[in-house]
């Protein structure tokens, strides 16, 4: 095999399924180029991707300043350990510390789960002197898949079959303030939530929760920790999804889009916060590596020339109305759901039919909750690109209808 070579999708496949755990579930699809909102698998066809990356690809596929940073930074550093300083690392937390709302230090890892141990970690450091350690987290989240933040995840198909889990964890209803309030004990440290829920189905919370949580947290002497790790890096239009309630939270993770698709976590705190983590308290080897730190620097000089943040409104607008308009005529279309670029369709029947039929029509779409349609498109797509994958859904569901 030459270097111009490209097996094809069977015989890709073929290797995956020999050699690779089968731990997920994948599309008879092997993809080989990206370009913006679009794919190409082995044998030329091209999608319409309406879900880059399960949410990383915030600027598409192969965005420009991003490959261009990385072309450089490839050719100069790529790797050193935390126990020496680098330009892009210290340039990328102030960066991040100006756009958060509330000045925040950063630690850098390499996923969400691994920022949302952290921030755990972080919570626990900050309540011992006063006897906290637990954490309530609500219903219909996703924090990740290693233990504490898996623990952290209160849906209990995800614990399944790898119990018993962590101690210290509470859950509370999503959007209920009240519940959130009995949930928490003389030893609570935090509460832990997405601000905008993702992996539950695109859940936007009810007038004054997010707020209400913040002067809760404040009474009792709790954290308030904000997993931003899908709603952060403007996707909401927004730097960050709580800049909407104007709160400040005392610790954000963050991950996915951070660094425009190279995988990349981090946590922003408060300063009187984050200094709790000490040296030899918590570490990640790769974590804000040069190459990493660099594609971040580009993601943000994106979003802010090419006013990616505006645009993210005006994504979520154009599909706000195309899917209110199919729901008038479509009645297996229960909900529309819609903050910025990020996109809820609630249908009343299963949604992998959905998927699977618009894959077939060059469309990739995802499901999540079993009956929610979940976009997640690039900022940088264009009208004419949403209304293509929009009559594909449309066709798709309209077929469906009873």
């Amino acid at each position: 095999m030459t270097d111009t070579d490209t097996l094809s999708s069977e015989a890709v496949i073929a290797l995956a399924k020999k050699h690779l755990i089968g731990n997920y579930t994948r599309y008879p699809v092997c993809l080989v180029r990206g370009d913006n909102s679009w794919v190409w698998d082995a044998e030329g066809n091209r999608y319409l991707d309406f879900f880059p990356g399960w949410g990383c690809g915030i600027l598409g596929h192969c965005p420009p300043r991003v490959v261009r940073a990385v072309q450089e930074q490839v050719a100069d550093l790529i790797h050193v350990p935390n126990t020496w300083y680098t330009e892009p690392q210290a340039l990328l937390a102030q960066a991040l510390g100006e756009r958060s709302g509330f000045g925040g230090v950063s630690f850098f890892c390499n996923s969400g789960t691994e920022a949302n141990e952290a921030a755990i970690k972080l919570a626990r450091l900050n309540g011992r002197p006063k006897g906290k350690y637990k954490v309530v987290t609500l219903t219909g989240s996703f924090h990740g898949r290693t233990y504490a933040s898996l623990t952290a995840t209160a849906q209990p198909k995800y614990h399944a079959g790898v119990e018993p889990m962590l101690p210290g964890f509470t859950y509370a209803t999503f959007g209920d303030l009240d519940s959130v309030a009995k949930a928490v004990d003389a030893e609570t440290a935090a509460v832990l939530f997405e601000p905008i829920q993702g992996e539950g189905g695109i859940n936007v919370p009810p007038a004054g929760f997010v707020e209400g949580v913040r002067e809760l947290c404040d009474k009792h002497g709790m954290l308030m920790i904000l997993d931003e790790v899908q709603t952060g890096m403007g996707r909401t239009g927004k730097w960050f999804a709580h800049q909407h309630w104007n709160v400040k939270p005392d610790i954000v993770t963050l991950a996915k889009a951070l660094a425009g698709g190279v995988a990349m976590g981090g946590l922003m705190a408060k300063p009187e916060v984050g200094e709790k983590l000490k040296p030899g308290t918590h570490a990640a080897t790769f974590g804000g590596n040069p190459l990493a730190a660099r594609a971040a620097l580009a993601t943000i000089e994106t979003i802010e020339q090419d006013g990616l943040l505006d645009r993210a409104f005006q994504i979520g607008d154009r599909f706000r109305a195309r899917f209110t308009a199919l729901r008038e005529k479509c009645p297996l279309v229960t909900d529309v759901r819609v903050k910025g670029a990020m996109i809820g369709v609630e249908l009343s029947t299963e949604g992998a039919p959905v998927v699977q039929a618009c894959l077939e029509r060059g469309l990739l779409i995802n499901c999540t909750h079993s009956t929610v349609l979940r976009l997640l498109p690039a900022l940088t797509i264009g009208d004419e690109q949403i209304d293509t994958g929009c009559d594909i859904m449309a066709e798709v569901l309209l077929a469906l209808r009873p």
